[in-house]
């Protein structure tokens, strides 16, 4: 019997492995029959030797060296035509220090991703691709592993290079799926992958030119900027490795309604609440172990985030995000966010994360011509550049990417129990000429200036988001009239569950800034919201960007002297927190810090060691409880039957005056009356609904606040006298600066 010929490749053949420029590495490596048997071909650059050996370990042949780069070929024994299938084998590969490295040939897996699979990402209705493209780890055919996936159809070569290959692109050239785009290839563990591994994918592009090493779209984790590598989590094939604790949050959140339900906001920039935070990828950790107890005590419902999606810049504050399914390593792990979010869960917290699908930054290992074409983002700059902050602007009307961030919107909502999204720069999003002169930008289809694909978008991501995440909710900033932002999409509306209420936030803040004797000129800054309150379900917002770029902190942007400028504010709280519409305070609101915020520094803690801080932070605290405790100050957010105006034309002496209702014909009635002079007003008649005794729950000018504790003795008792259309009326003590919350005590019955 003559032995076979040693296995051979054409020259060219050699040299596009070698070079990476082989388009199809199926079909030269792994398994192969020709006319004399089976032939396994490998290219592992650096090696001494390789030898094929059975799953056992049994040694079957060495293969010969084709050429020094590491080009390989060898037979294997007893493979005849009589055998369906080659032989189950490994390579068993001898690295020139001597050391060795067995495992199977990634070249010798079939197809990987299945039909349904491609075909759904194909139409945009994938809504889980965390556990579909991007690193996934697997065991195929009792092989444990890493399968890589990633879209890019115009690139004519892909390789997913890493530590695990030298970041060598010669070494794992993917298979493509034609049709679908998707380039596919499953490297066994015996290769070198685990969980840890960073890794790239290095293309060639539709012209042939060298593209820039990309991280990967659906990279779950990435290490710590500014490096730019993606990171083998394994946390997106299954729940993160713990068990969560948080079921009855989940239930209870899927049976609230969340229009009824009290909602306090404390927003907040992770890195910079305290620098603590940015201690070795102990992030999480130590917010769980502070800032959790923190909000606890201070009675916000919940807390807002901004971006913690991976991104590049810090400067940013998160904004210009990259990585989209990924958490920042600069905290911690997934698996650490996700604990966090346990825990605040079991405190009794809701989390919102700020989510920015309006644009992305161009960083070259990013999305920007991902490969080699305009693949994220529009080709023509009139569409798909952002002139504002220098990004690319997502072409949502390419299935693709329409469903690339609608899985990415469930992802954080069901793999990481995260309660709401804030869709970020929503406006920028509904209009084409948004920020943009005449000739900058290209009308619709119909002539006109809406983005017809991004509102679709916007509908389907909300009617997703309500239909698989029980509780969940979306909230819109946006700052224009648009009609029906928190509409349902059945009726025409985007379909949010909230939107920030800019208007109200600007006006309100303007007049702020007024000093008291000018404000009678002022009056209707602080009435006008109630115009149009009812027309959307209003968040109403004291963001981060109402305290940086100048624009003065909070305490900053009052007048007056040191004392006035904290009534003020205390004043301005109280009127906020029983104003129609959930709350959003950014952090350090909260005990009046001096400065701007500034992402580099954390917050100026030490300001709680002065009293009239303190007293803010007390103040505060007490508004969440009141806020929290009286069904009058939430249960009609929503509805015009929970506000009447008592006395909303005094703009002689800036005093306010309404009632909140928990229900059209409740006695759960409280009465907000906002004195925003320095001046005392003693003998102020107002009507209230019932006689009998009110209960002044809480008062601005309180001492424990840092007031000067004029007020009421704690109750007034109303008569049968009418006034100001009611038939009960009483007369207070309006203290200077200040905002008196009162509620109706009706005595028990006997």
């Amino acid at each position: 019997m003559l032995e076979s010929p040693a296995p051979t490749l054409p020259g060219p053949v050699i040299d596009a492995l070698r070079e990476a420029r082989l388009a199809d590495p199926f079909g030269v490596l792994g398994p192969h029959r020709d006319e004399h048997g089976a032939v396994v071909r490998a290219i592992v650059p650096g090696a001494a030797a390789i030898q094929l050996t059975g799953a056992d370990g049994e040694f079957l042949a060495d293969m010969t060296r084709l050429h020094a780069d590491g080009v390989f070929a060898g037979r294997l024994p007893g493979f005849s035509d009589r055998q369906p299938t080659a032989p189950d084998y490994r390579l068993r590969i001898r690295w020139p220090d001597g050391s060795e490295q067995i495992g199977a040939d990634p070249y010798a897996f079939g197809l990987l991703l299945g039909e349904l699979d491609l075909h759904l990402f194909n139409e945009g209705r994938h809504l889980e691709l965390g556990k579909c493209l991007g690193a996934q780890c697997l065991t195929i055919d009792g092989e444990p592993g890493v399968r890589f996936a990633v879209w890019a159809p115009n690139a004519r070569r892909v390789s997913v290079i890493g530590e695990f290959n030298g970041w060598n692109p010669a070494r794992h050239p993917m298979r493509l799926r034609h049709g679908s785009g998707v380039w596919e290839l499953f490297v066994p563990q015996g290769m070198g992958v685990r969980p840890g591994s960073r890794y790239k994918y290095d293309m060639t592009g539709p012209q042939g030119e060298a593209l820039p090493d990309k991280a990967d779209p659906v990279a779950q984790a990435t290490e710590l900027p500014p490096a730019t590598a993606s990171v083998v989590a394994c946390a997106g094939h299954a729940a993160p490795p713990f068990g969560w604790n948080d079921a009855a949050w989940m239930a209870q959140r899927a049976s609230t309604d969340p229009y009824a339900a009290p909602m306090s906001v404390y927003e907040l920039h992770v890195l910079s609440w305290q620098r603590a935070a940015n201690d070795s990828g102990r992030g999480w950790d130590i917010l769980a172990e502070r800032l959790v107890p923190y909000i606890r005590d201070l009675g916000f419902t919940h807390i807002e985030l901004l971006p913690i999606t991976e991104h590049p810049f810090g400067g940013s504050w998160g904004y210009q995000p990259l990585s989209l399914f990924a958490p920042t390593a600069r905290l911690g792990s997934p698996e650490q966010f996700a604990t966090f979010v346990d825990r605040c869960h079991q405190a009794g917290i809701g989390v919102i994360l700020d989510w920015v699908p309006a644009h992305f930054p161009t960083d070259p290992h990013g999305l920007a011509m991902f490969d080699g074409t305009a693949l994220y983002e529009h080709q023509d700059p009139r569409e798909g550049y952002h002139q504002d902050w220098n990004t690319l602007i997502y072409n949502l009307g390419r299935n693709e990417v329409r469903g690339f961030l609608l899985a990415n919107a469930v992802h954080w909502l069901e793999h990481f129990h995260v309660d709401a999204l804030r869709v970020d720069a929503v406006a920028s999003m509904l209009y084409r000429d948004y920020s943009r002169e005449a000739g900058q930008w290209v009308p619709n289809r119909f002539g006109g200036r809406e983005n017809l694909e991004s509102v679709a978008f916007l509908r389907e991501m909300n009617t997703v988001v309500h239909e698989r995440c029980p509780g969940a909710l979306t909230i819109a900033e946006e700052s224009t009239a648009w009609p029906g932002v928190t509409a349902s999409v059945e009726s025409g509306g985007l379909g949010f569950s909230f939107k920030w209420n800019m208007g109200w936030m600007h006006d309100t803040l303007r007049y702020l800034g007024h000093a008291p004797i000018h404000r009678p000129w002022h009056h209707g800054d602080m009435t006008f919201g109630m115009v149009y309150a009812w027309s959307e379900a209003f968040v109403l917002p004291l963001s981060h960007d109402e305290v940086v770029h100048g624009k003065g902190s909070m305490i900053g942007k009052a007048p007056g002297d040191d004392w006035q400028r904290f009534a003020n504010l205390r004043a301005y709280y109280g009127f906020m927190w029983t104003h129609p519409g959930k709350k959003l305070l950014f952090m350090g609101g909260e005990f009046a810090q001096w400065r701007e915020w500034n992402h580099d520094d954390e917050l100026d803690w030490g300001l709680l060691d002065q009293p009239a801080h303190r007293g803010v932070h007390s103040l505060v605290r007490d508004l969440n409880r009141l806020y929290r405790d009286l069904p009058a100050l939430h249960a009609m957010d929503h509805r015009p039957e929970g506000f009447q105006w008592i006395v909303g034309d005094d703009h002689q002496n800036s005093v306010f005056a309404y009632l909140r209702r928990a229900g059209p014909d409740s006695e759960d009635v409280v009465l907000a009356v906002v004195n925003m002079t320095p001046v005392p007003r003693h003998g102020y008649r107002l009507g209230v609904p019932f006689a009998g005794t009110w209960e002044e729950c809480l008062n601005t000018d309180a001492e424990i606040y840092g007031g000067s504790n004029l007020g009421n003795g704690g109750r007034v008792q109303a008569d049968a006298t009418p006034s100001h259309g009611q038939p009960a009326s009483f007369s207070l003590t309006l203290p200077p600066l200040a905002t008196l919350i009162l509620r109706y005590a009706p005595e028990p019955a006997a």
